[in-house]
């Protein structure tokens, strides 16, 4: 279910959650903020860490400022911080960081 300023599921590893369903430890989310806007994304599974690619506008995360398409890696975290900038789409993805 798509929500604003805030992100919503789009792909998970179980076949019940929301969007589509893959065979791999994965999570992928997308998010529409409006300028101003702030969320705060927990990782879904130990050990995995998240990549964000930035598809319009500009945001913050992390105390890096990323624009329309950076992209930004993290690891050894549980959680992360993001606030827009301006009116912003970022996708997110929480993946295995191991093989």
């Amino acid at each position: 279910m798509k929500k604003k300023n805030a992100f919503y599921q789009v792909l998970s590893p179980n076949k019940d959650d929301a969007g589509v369903w893959v065979h791999q430890d994965a999570w992928f989310h997308l998010g529409e903020f409006d300028a101003g806007a702030s969320e705060t994304y927990s990782i879904k599974k130990p050990g995995n860490g998240v990549y964000l690619f930035v598809l319009e506008g500009e945001v913050e995360v992390e105390g890096q400022t990323l624009g329309k398409r950076d992209g930004f890696g993290l690891w050894d975290t549980n959680t992360v911080a993001l606030k827009a900038n301006e009116n912003a789409k970022v996708l997110l993805m929480d993946v295995p960081m191991t093989i």
